[in-house]
């Protein structure tokens, strides 16, 4: 089905459509446009914006919406986002700073929020949220998610560390390390899948949102590697990193990337995380990063921050991640 309920105009003067892929280049200037005064750590490439040109489960016809000026500029977008059959949907949104502080940005969130209602209304799913993440340090995102009800309900840390000395924390006996192979790397996808089914917020991903991670231009496919247990031939743990090359423009230094890290529970607590990271640490360096960095819930179940802290990692920014019950 298509949406022809557009956010409501405040005043802004925009023209309102659903978005086609057409405007990835317009969507991709605003988000730099956005960037340059927000200063975010990372920022999507056009590569992940056509990702969502590619989703069986979200008609972009149906789940988002380009603001407009009267020139054809891009001034503002939403999208609202979710797997078939979840009661968490997700947002991204954005308006130009030039626009900002016009009643654009809450007037696209009440479109986002009523959009979703009515896909969790088609799909027969009660008790549905949505869900929207922050930087800390986003004061006005921060206020709009304030003010139209939503509530922190997680927090998740960004974290670095110089790779001058590298932790000693060889693979135990018994185990092999196996570099990423992009096109036959199933076996990793159900070992992160599994490893994840205990983790706040996570939900499977199927074949083709792991495909569109592995084959994305910023995966370093010769710094991801898995563990494999020799005798079984099991991959009971992996890491998968990557390489922003816009990220040293806001940090001042590079740095190589762990986007996913999991050990399987029958082989947690053997060593196979601090392994994995020390050795995605040394080709880090060997690929000439100077740092190591990763995202992690404050409150995952195995322990994680913790083992960061004692592999070295450092803070560096915060996230929040809200919700909004749409009953």
């Amino acid at each position: 089905m298509t949406n022809p309920d557009l956010p409501a105009d405040p005043g802004g003067g925009l023209h309102w459509r659903a978005m086609t892929e057409a405007d990835i280049d317009g969507w991709h200037q605003l988000i730099h446009r956005m960037a340059a005064v927000d200063k975010p750590v990372w920022t999507e490439t056009k590569a992940d914006l056509a990702e969502a040109f590619d989703d069986p489960a979200n008609n972009p016809a149906e789940c988002t919406a380009i603001g407009l000026d009267a020139d054809g500029t891009a001034r503002a977008v939403g999208r609202v986002y979710a797997n078939a059959g979840s009661p968490v949907a997700h947002t991204w949104g954005g308006v130009d700073p030039d626009w900002r502080r016009r009643g654009i940005g809450r007037a696209l969130y009440a479109w986002q929020a009523d959009c979703q209602r009515r896909r969790f209304g088609a799909a027969g799913i009660t008790g549905g949220v949505l869900r929207s993440s922050t930087e800390e340090h986003d004061p006005a995102h921060n206020a709009l998610m304030t003010a139209v009800g939503a509530k922190v309900v997680r927090y998740f840390t960004e974290m670095t560390r110089p790779l001058q000395e590298i932790p000693d924390a060889p693979l135990p006996q018994g185990f092999v390390f196996v570099d990423l192979d992009p096109g036959d790397s199933d076996a990793v996808r159900l070992a992160h899948n599994e490893a994840f089914a205990d983790h706040w917020g996570s939900e499977p991903r199927d074949e083709r949102r792991w495909k569109t991670l592995v084959q994305h231009p910023e995966t370093k496919p010769e710094w991801s590697i898995s563990v494999v247990e020799a005798a079984s031939g099991e991959t009971v743990a992996y890491q998968v990193a990557s390489f922003d090359p816009e990220y040293k423009n806001q940090s001042g230094y590079d740095e190589g990337f762990t986007n996913l890290l999991g050990v399987r529970r029958p082989w947690r607590g053997r060593g196979l995380a601090q392994s994995l990271l020390a050795e995605a640490m040394r080709r880090f360096r060997a690929g000439g990063m100077a740092h190591a960095g990763l995202g992690v819930d404050t409150e995952n179940p195995s322990g994680a921050l913790a083992l960061y802290t004692r592999m070295g990692y450092v803070p560096t920014k915060r996230y929040l991640d809200y919700e909004l019950p749409l009953t």
